[in-house]
């Protein structure tokens, strides 16, 4: 009797660590949501939708919004689209291969706030690289992260060059896949490269593509540190992601109700978005090949 339970026990504390850490910090948070608190008061008075209403109505919120999917909406494209056409050069093994694959990989595991803190150094009006290198061409300094129609290009930037590397390392496993066989025919009936990457790679890649686009997304709404560091959500709000004003409703402002109330607006628009991209992408996504 007791073996029957043994395969149960041993997955109980990882169980027990996901609803403790996970799942009831999520239902924690939809609870406040409804809630008035300012982390001082021992009180946590029901007000309802008045949370979700005063957001609602708010034009910082609307803002933070806007900026998110535009921020997702071209970082993201670009991100895949680079990522395959550079995994397509890094599907042979060899060592200078692996090496390049180290090397693109690195800056996904390197620390967001030490990747942040090096690239305002690199658009530094005064003292960075970038205005440098434009000196050089009789360019006059640009003051990159001080102005509103150039910071969020700058994040776009950062955040392309750190995500860069995960995205390729899917894909050349998704690339390694595709059987030598389909290039070989693809090349006896005289098609050219573009030709073979539009009628044989990317229809066989799609569901690394689709994996990807879904994580890519979750992630872009999910950027924080490197707009903490670098903008702080500035100048001029220009870069004020979700996840920006929702840490500055909670953590600053004390307004954890508001904040929990966002917390789960950006939840709720995750979900809307995979579940179009499920309906949109799903029926081009085959899983054999």
């Amino acid at each position: 009797m007791l073996v029957r339970f043994t395969p149960y026990a041993m997955v109980l504390p990882i169980v027990l660590c996901i609803l403790a850490f996970t799942y009831w910090p999520i239902l924690v948070s939809f609870d406040l949501s409804f809630r008035h608190w300012d982390f001082m008061s021992s009180d946590k008075p029901f007000v309802g939708l008045s949370n979700y209403s005063e957001l609602v109505r708010s034009d910082e919120f609307w803002n933070s919004v806007t900026i998110t999917l535009i921020f997702t909406a071209i970082s993201v494209p670009l991100r895949l689209a680079l990522a395959i056409a550079i995994a397509r050069y890094l599907t042979t093994e060899s060592k200078t291969v692996r090496a390049l694959r180290g090397a693109f990989f690195l800056p996904a595991v390197t620390s967001s706030v030490a990747i942040a803190v090096i690239w305002s150094w690199i658009f530094s009006t005064d003292a960075g690289v970038a205005n440098a290198l434009l000196n050089n061409l009789g360019i006059a300094k640009v003051p990159w992260l001080q102005t509103p129609s150039l910071a969020l290009w700058v994040i776009i930037i950062v955040n392309t060059w750190k995500q860069l590397g995960y995205d390729i390392v899917i894909y050349v496993a998704g690339l390694q896949a595709i059987p030598e066989d389909l290039y070989e025919a693809a090349k006896m009936d005289g098609g050219k490269r573009w030709h073979t990457f539009r009628r044989v790679t990317f229809p066989l890649v799609m569901p690394t593509t689709y994996f990807l686009l879904i994580v890519s997304v979750i992630e872009s709404f999910q950027i924080f540190t490197i707009v903490d560091v670098m903008t702080q959500g500035g100048p001029a709000m220009s870069t004020d992601m979700m996840v920006n004003m929702l840490y500055r409703t909670g953590f600053t402002l004390f307004d954890v109700g508001k904040g929990s109330a966002l917390a789960v607006l950006l939840f709720v628009f995750l979900v809307v978005l995979t579940v179009l991209k499920s309906r949109i992408l799903g029926k081009r996504v085959h899983y054999e090949h």
